[in-house]
Parts: structure tokens; C-alpha cells; sequence
């Protein structure tokens, strides 16, 4: 059994957190998924670009399993490490050190753990 990188893990310990509340609240997650899969879909604002706003709101809300989720969602979407660099900086000057100290280690881990798995 191949063993897995923390961010491989924290996907996927999500997706069995997603999976369970499906189970017991059906209708609920649902409606949240209906809900958040019309707000990514292509719009006036593209995905790459709505991949990029919900991680820099990941980083400011201190949310690390979004944080995740959405670093992987800027990769599959073709962003660039510079891209999501400097959506890190947008974000650090809103969120000041908590913003920044979530950035450089989380965010970085989670490209590199990333790189390979993405497309």
C-alpha cells in the first residue's frame, strides 16, 4: 500500500468527513452541493479566477482543509505557483500574519504534495 502525503491524507479524511454527513443529512448536503457547484462554474469570472478568491478566503478564514481543497482546485485549474503566490500576498495584506504563517507552510506543502497528482 502506497503511503500518502499529509495533503493526500487531509483530502481524503474530508471526503470521508463529506461522505458520512451525506449519509445522515442528505438533504442538506445536497443543497450545499447544488449551491457550491453553481458558484464554480464558469461565469463572468472564470474557475481558475473563483479557485483563486475561495483560496485566498480559505487562508483568511484559517480553514486548512479549504485551504487544501482549494490549492488543489487552483492547480487543476491551471494556475500557476506565481499565480497562487501572489494571491497569497493579496490575502496576507488583508490577513496580516495569521494569513501569512497559513501560506508559507500549508499553501507550499500542499503545491509540492500536489504537482503530481493534478490532470
Amino acid at each position: 500500500m502506497e503511503e500518502q502525503n499529509f495533503t493526500e491524507a487531509a483530502l481524503k479524511e474530508y471526503k470521508n468527513g463529506i461522505g458520512v454527513f451525506t449519509k445522515k443529512m442528505p438533504k442538506i448536503a445536497e443543497a450545499y452541493n447544488q449551491f457550491t457547484q453553481a458558484c464554480f462554474e464558469e461565469g463572468t469570472l472564470s474557475q481558475k479566477e473563483k479557485q483563486m478568491i475561495a483560496l485566498g478566503i480559505s487562508i483568511y478564514a484559517q480553514n486548512e482543509y479549504c485551504i487544501i481543497y482549494h490549492t488543489k482546485g487552483c492547480l487543476d485549474q491551471g494556475c500557476t505557483e506565481e499565480e497562487i503566490l501572489e494571491t497569497i500576498g493579496v490575502t496576507a495584506a488583508f490577513g496580516g500574519g495569521a494569513a501569512m504563517s497559513q501560506s508559507v507552510t500549508l499553501v507550499q506543502q500542499s503545491i509540492e504534495e500536489l504537482k503530481g497528482t493534478t490532470h
